[in-house]
Protein backbone atom coordinates (compact mmCIF):
# COMPACT_ATOMS: atom_id res chain seq x y z
CA UNK A 1 0.00 0.00 0.00
CA UNK A 2 1.28 3.35 -1.27
CA UNK A 3 1.69 5.66 1.89
CA UNK A 4 -0.34 8.38 2.91
CA UNK A 5 2.86 11.13 2.98
CA UNK A 6 5.18 11.54 -0.03
CA UNK A 7 6.96 14.36 0.35
CA UNK A 8 9.20 15.02 2.85
CA UNK A 9 11.49 18.42 3.62
CA UNK A 10 15.64 18.44 4.77
CA UNK A 11 16.25 21.94 6.46
CA UNK A 12 20.37 21.60 4.91
CA UNK A 13 20.71 25.49 5.62
CA UNK A 14 22.44 26.14 8.81
CA UNK A 15 26.12 27.06 9.21
CA UNK A 16 27.25 24.23 11.74
CA UNK A 17 28.55 26.94 13.94
CA UNK A 18 28.83 24.07 16.30
CA UNK A 19 31.18 22.34 15.00
CA UNK A 20 33.59 25.07 13.39
CA UNK A 21 36.22 24.78 12.06
CA UNK A 22 35.45 21.65 10.92
CA UNK A 23 32.38 22.66 8.62
CA UNK A 24 34.06 26.56 7.91
CA UNK A 25 34.21 24.82 4.15
CA UNK A 26 31.99 21.74 4.17
CA UNK A 27 28.66 21.21 5.04
CA UNK A 28 27.69 19.35 8.30
CA UNK A 29 25.61 17.60 5.89
CA UNK A 30 28.62 16.30 3.93
CA UNK A 31 29.78 15.23 7.24
CA UNK A 32 31.20 11.16 7.27
CA UNK A 33 28.52 8.92 9.97
CA UNK A 34 30.31 4.95 8.63
CA UNK A 35 30.37 5.45 4.44
CA UNK A 36 28.16 8.25 4.15
CA UNK A 37 27.68 11.87 4.34
CA UNK A 38 24.77 12.29 7.00
CA UNK A 39 22.40 13.34 5.20
CA UNK A 40 22.15 10.76 2.70
CA UNK A 41 21.39 8.72 5.73
CA UNK A 42 18.53 11.06 5.80
CA UNK A 43 17.68 10.93 2.24
CA UNK A 44 17.99 6.77 2.65
CA UNK A 45 15.62 6.69 5.34
CA UNK A 46 12.76 8.75 3.26
CA UNK A 47 12.76 6.69 0.43
CA UNK A 48 13.05 3.39 2.19
CA UNK A 49 9.95 4.74 3.60
CA UNK A 50 7.49 5.64 0.64
CA UNK A 51 8.63 9.19 0.16
CA UNK A 52 8.54 10.08 -3.60
CA UNK A 53 9.09 14.06 -3.68
CA UNK A 54 12.48 15.30 -1.33
CA UNK A 55 12.81 18.96 -0.93
CA UNK A 56 16.25 20.03 0.34
CA UNK A 57 16.47 23.32 1.36
CA UNK A 58 19.89 25.38 1.46
CA UNK A 59 21.76 28.20 1.38
CA UNK A 60 25.07 29.41 -0.04
CA UNK A 61 28.29 27.31 0.12
CA UNK A 62 26.11 23.93 0.03
CA UNK A 63 26.82 22.91 -3.85
CA UNK A 64 28.39 19.35 -2.30
CA UNK A 65 25.28 18.20 -1.32
CA UNK A 66 23.75 18.42 -4.90
CA UNK A 67 27.19 17.53 -6.41
CA UNK A 68 27.22 14.34 -3.93
CA UNK A 69 23.75 13.73 -5.39
CA UNK A 70 24.94 14.30 -8.89
CA UNK A 71 24.73 11.25 -11.98
CA UNK A 72 28.65 11.34 -13.07
CA UNK A 73 28.38 8.76 -15.77
CA UNK A 74 31.85 10.16 -16.74
CA UNK A 75 33.23 9.28 -13.48
CA UNK A 76 31.56 6.03 -13.51
CA UNK A 77 32.75 4.66 -16.79
CA UNK A 78 36.32 5.87 -15.44
CA UNK A 79 36.01 3.69 -12.46
CA UNK A 80 34.68 0.48 -14.81
CA UNK A 81 37.55 1.24 -17.35
CA UNK A 82 39.83 0.78 -14.67
CA UNK A 83 38.50 -2.56 -13.53
CA UNK A 84 36.71 -0.65 -10.24
CA UNK A 85 33.45 -1.87 -11.06
CA UNK A 86 32.33 -2.00 -7.14
CA UNK A 87 32.97 1.65 -7.14
CA UNK A 88 31.40 2.46 -10.10
CA UNK A 89 28.26 0.86 -8.73
CA UNK A 90 28.29 2.84 -5.48
CA UNK A 91 28.69 6.12 -7.52
CA UNK A 92 26.07 4.84 -10.03
CA UNK A 93 23.41 3.87 -6.55
CA UNK A 94 23.61 7.15 -4.95
CA UNK A 95 22.69 8.75 -8.25
CA UNK A 96 19.89 6.45 -8.66
CA UNK A 97 18.83 7.21 -4.78
CA UNK A 98 18.27 10.68 -5.89
CA UNK A 99 16.18 9.43 -8.36
CA UNK A 100 13.77 7.75 -7.02
CA UNK A 101 13.53 10.33 -4.47
CA UNK A 102 12.81 12.93 -7.04
CA UNK A 103 15.57 15.46 -5.36
CA UNK A 104 14.88 19.04 -5.47
CA UNK A 105 16.74 21.78 -4.23
CA UNK A 106 15.91 25.13 -2.85
CA UNK A 107 17.49 28.01 -1.43
CA UNK A 108 16.20 29.85 1.77
CA UNK A 109 14.77 33.02 1.97
CA UNK A 110 12.86 34.63 5.15
CA UNK A 111 13.59 34.66 8.67
CA UNK A 112 16.37 33.02 10.22
CA UNK A 113 14.97 30.12 11.74
CA UNK A 114 14.32 26.44 11.67
CA UNK A 115 10.43 27.05 10.45
CA UNK A 116 11.56 29.13 7.37
CA UNK A 117 12.75 26.30 5.26
CA UNK A 118 9.94 24.85 5.66
CA UNK A 119 7.85 27.32 4.79
CA UNK A 120 9.84 28.06 1.45
CA UNK A 121 8.83 24.48 0.75
CA UNK A 122 5.23 24.86 1.47
CA UNK A 123 4.20 26.10 -1.91
CA UNK A 124 4.34 22.86 -3.79
CA UNK A 125 2.49 20.87 -0.71
CA UNK A 126 -0.84 22.19 -1.44
CA UNK A 127 -3.52 20.00 0.93
CA UNK A 128 -0.60 17.04 1.48
CA UNK A 129 0.91 16.51 4.97
CA UNK A 130 4.86 16.23 4.47
CA UNK A 131 7.51 14.94 6.86
CA UNK A 132 10.12 17.27 8.06
CA UNK A 133 13.62 15.16 9.20
CA UNK A 134 16.40 17.29 9.69
CA UNK A 135 19.98 16.50 8.11
CA UNK A 136 22.37 15.76 11.03
CA UNK A 137 20.21 13.45 12.87
CA UNK A 138 20.43 9.64 11.92
CA UNK A 139 18.21 6.94 13.05
CA UNK A 140 19.04 3.07 13.17
CA UNK A 141 15.90 1.22 13.50
CA UNK A 142 14.44 -1.94 12.47
CA UNK A 143 11.08 0.18 10.88
CA UNK A 144 12.82 3.50 9.91
CA UNK A 145 11.95 6.60 12.14
CA UNK A 146 10.09 7.91 8.62
CA UNK A 147 7.39 4.87 8.79
CA UNK A 148 6.60 4.71 12.19
CA UNK A 149 5.67 8.67 11.94
CA UNK A 150 3.37 7.81 9.14
CA UNK A 151 1.90 5.39 10.59
CA UNK A 152 1.24 7.41 13.52
CA UNK A 153 -0.62 10.09 11.21
CA UNK A 154 -2.76 7.36 9.53
CA UNK A 155 -3.52 6.62 13.01
CA UNK A 156 -4.60 10.34 13.80
CA UNK A 157 -4.30 12.18 10.70
CA UNK A 158 -3.23 15.00 13.06
CA UNK A 159 -0.01 16.45 13.38
CA UNK A 160 2.52 14.60 14.66
CA UNK A 161 6.14 14.83 16.43
CA UNK A 162 9.48 12.04 17.27
CA UNK A 163 9.53 11.90 20.71
CA UNK A 164 12.04 9.75 22.53
CA UNK A 165 12.74 8.89 25.81
CA UNK A 166 15.34 11.02 28.00
CA UNK A 167 16.79 11.23 31.49
CA UNK A 168 15.03 14.16 33.30
CA UNK A 169 19.01 15.48 34.30
CA UNK A 170 18.84 16.20 30.35
CA UNK A 171 15.56 18.09 29.98
CA UNK A 172 17.27 21.67 29.48
CA UNK A 173 18.58 20.31 25.80
CA UNK A 174 15.33 19.82 24.65
CA UNK A 175 11.59 20.90 23.88
CA UNK A 176 9.56 18.50 26.33
CA UNK A 177 6.37 17.63 25.30
CA UNK A 178 3.12 18.02 27.73
CA UNK A 179 1.57 14.62 27.31
CA UNK A 180 -2.41 14.68 27.86
CA UNK A 181 -3.04 11.06 26.84
CA UNK A 182 -1.18 7.85 25.99
CA UNK A 183 -2.71 5.80 23.47
CA UNK A 184 -0.52 2.83 23.96
CA UNK A 185 1.99 1.54 21.42
CA UNK A 186 4.39 4.98 22.17
CA UNK A 187 1.42 7.12 20.57
CA UNK A 188 0.83 10.29 22.82
CA UNK A 189 -1.89 13.08 22.59
CA UNK A 190 0.18 15.69 23.46
CA UNK A 191 -1.03 19.94 23.95
CA UNK A 192 2.61 21.69 23.58
CA UNK A 193 6.22 21.92 24.45
CA UNK A 194 7.94 23.36 27.06
CA UNK A 195 11.54 24.38 25.38
CA UNK A 196 14.41 23.25 27.13
CA UNK A 197 12.72 23.43 30.70
CA UNK A 198 14.84 22.54 34.18
CA UNK A 199 14.47 18.72 35.31
CA UNK A 200 12.22 19.81 38.17
CA UNK A 201 9.87 21.98 35.39
CA UNK A 202 10.17 19.37 33.03
CA UNK A 203 6.28 18.08 32.03
CA UNK A 204 7.32 14.59 31.01
CA UNK A 205 10.16 12.18 30.64
CA UNK A 206 9.99 12.74 26.87
CA UNK A 207 11.76 14.84 24.15
CA UNK A 208 10.76 16.20 20.97
CA UNK A 209 13.63 14.99 18.30
CA UNK A 210 14.55 15.73 14.86
CA UNK A 211 11.21 14.52 12.91
CA UNK A 212 7.58 15.82 12.66
CA UNK A 213 4.44 15.15 10.23
CA UNK A 214 3.55 18.92 9.21
CA UNK A 215 0.57 19.38 7.87
CA UNK A 216 -1.48 22.44 6.09
CA UNK A 217 -2.80 23.82 9.74
CA UNK A 218 1.00 24.38 11.06
CA UNK A 219 2.07 25.98 7.90
CA UNK A 220 -0.76 28.32 8.40
CA UNK A 221 0.63 28.92 11.71
CA UNK A 222 4.02 29.44 10.07
CA UNK A 223 2.67 32.34 7.64
CA UNK A 224 1.46 33.89 11.00
CA UNK A 225 4.73 34.24 12.84
CA UNK A 226 6.11 34.79 9.41
CA UNK A 227 4.34 37.67 8.84
CA UNK A 228 4.51 39.16 12.28
CA UNK A 229 8.35 38.73 12.57
CA UNK A 230 8.04 41.61 8.77
CA UNK A 231 5.57 43.48 11.04
CA UNK A 232 7.74 43.98 13.96
CA UNK A 233 10.82 44.22 11.66
CA UNK A 234 9.56 47.38 10.10
CA UNK A 235 9.04 48.95 13.23
CA UNK A 236 12.43 48.51 14.13
CA UNK A 237 11.28 45.84 16.91
CA UNK A 238 12.87 42.27 15.44
CA UNK A 239 11.01 38.83 17.16
CA UNK A 240 13.94 36.79 17.28
CA UNK A 241 13.99 33.67 15.07
CA UNK A 242 10.57 31.71 13.13
CA UNK A 243 10.83 28.47 14.79
CA UNK A 244 8.84 25.08 13.35
CA UNK A 245 8.30 24.07 17.37
CA UNK A 246 6.38 27.98 18.12
CA UNK A 247 4.21 27.25 15.41
CA UNK A 248 3.40 23.37 16.28
CA UNK A 249 2.65 25.26 20.36
CA UNK A 250 0.30 27.80 18.33
CA UNK A 251 -1.60 24.82 16.67
CA UNK A 252 -1.93 22.97 19.68
CA UNK A 253 -3.37 25.03 22.12
CA UNK A 254 -6.46 24.41 20.00
CA UNK A 255 -6.19 21.22 18.30
CA UNK A 256 -4.77 18.11 18.29
CA UNK A 257 -1.71 17.24 17.82
CA UNK A 258 0.88 13.38 18.63
CA UNK A 259 3.98 12.57 19.72
CA UNK A 260 5.40 9.31 18.74
CA UNK A 261 8.11 7.24 20.37
CA UNK A 262 10.27 6.22 18.11
CA UNK A 263 11.76 2.57 18.22
CA UNK A 264 15.56 2.59 17.39
CA UNK A 265 18.83 4.75 18.44
CA UNK A 266 19.04 7.87 17.70
CA UNK A 267 22.06 10.00 16.78
CA UNK A 268 22.66 13.64 16.81
CA UNK A 269 25.40 14.99 14.70
CA UNK A 270 25.35 18.40 15.68
CA UNK A 271 27.86 18.72 17.69
CA UNK A 272 31.42 17.56 18.47
CA UNK A 273 30.82 14.52 21.27
CA UNK A 274 27.53 13.41 19.58
CA UNK A 275 29.29 13.38 16.05
CA UNK A 276 32.35 11.19 17.65
CA UNK A 277 29.53 9.17 18.95
CA UNK A 278 28.04 8.70 15.67
CA UNK A 279 31.19 7.85 13.64
CA UNK A 280 32.41 5.55 16.31
CA UNK A 281 28.89 2.90 16.56
CA UNK A 282 28.62 3.04 12.86
CA UNK A 283 32.51 1.91 12.49
CA UNK A 284 32.02 -0.19 14.95
CA UNK A 285 29.04 -1.76 13.38
CA UNK A 286 30.57 -1.78 10.05
CA UNK A 287 31.80 -5.43 8.89
CA UNK A 288 35.22 -5.15 7.97
CA UNK A 289 36.02 -1.58 9.70
CA UNK A 290 34.38 -2.56 13.18
CA UNK A 291 36.50 -6.03 14.04
CA UNK A 292 39.96 -3.28 13.30
CA UNK A 293 38.33 -0.67 15.67
CA UNK A 294 37.99 -3.07 18.47
CA UNK A 295 41.32 -4.13 18.37
CA UNK A 296 42.55 -0.92 18.81
CA UNK A 297 40.12 0.38 21.43
CA UNK A 298 41.67 -3.29 23.41
CA UNK A 299 45.02 -2.13 22.80
CA UNK A 300 44.93 1.54 23.50
CA UNK A 301 42.65 0.43 26.81
CA UNK A 302 44.79 -1.35 27.66
CA UNK A 303 47.97 0.51 27.53
CA UNK A 304 49.19 3.77 27.47
CA UNK A 305 52.23 4.58 25.86
CA UNK A 306 52.81 8.40 27.26
CA UNK A 307 52.45 6.73 30.66
CA UNK A 308 52.67 2.97 30.80
CA UNK A 309 50.09 2.76 33.02
CA UNK A 310 47.17 0.45 32.76
CA UNK A 311 43.30 2.11 32.32
CA UNK A 312 39.93 0.76 31.56
CA UNK A 313 38.31 1.35 27.86
CA UNK A 314 35.58 3.09 28.03
CA UNK A 315 32.82 1.98 24.89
Amino acid sequence: MSPTIRRAVIPAAGLGSRLLPLTKATPKEMLPVGDKPVIEHTVRELVDSGITDITIVVSGGKGLIQDHFRPNPALAAQLRADGKTTYADAVEEVAELAHQGHITYLDQHGPYGNGTPVLNAARSFGDEPVLVLWPDDVFVAEVPRAQQLIRAYEQTGCPVLALMPVDPSDSQRYGVPIVKEDLDEGLLRITGLVEKPKPEDAPSSYAAIGGYVVTPGIIDELREQTRRWYEAEKKGRPVGEVYLTDAINAYASTRAVYGQVIQGRWYDTGNPADYLVAQMAFALAHPEYGPVLRGLVDELGGHRPDSGTDTTATP
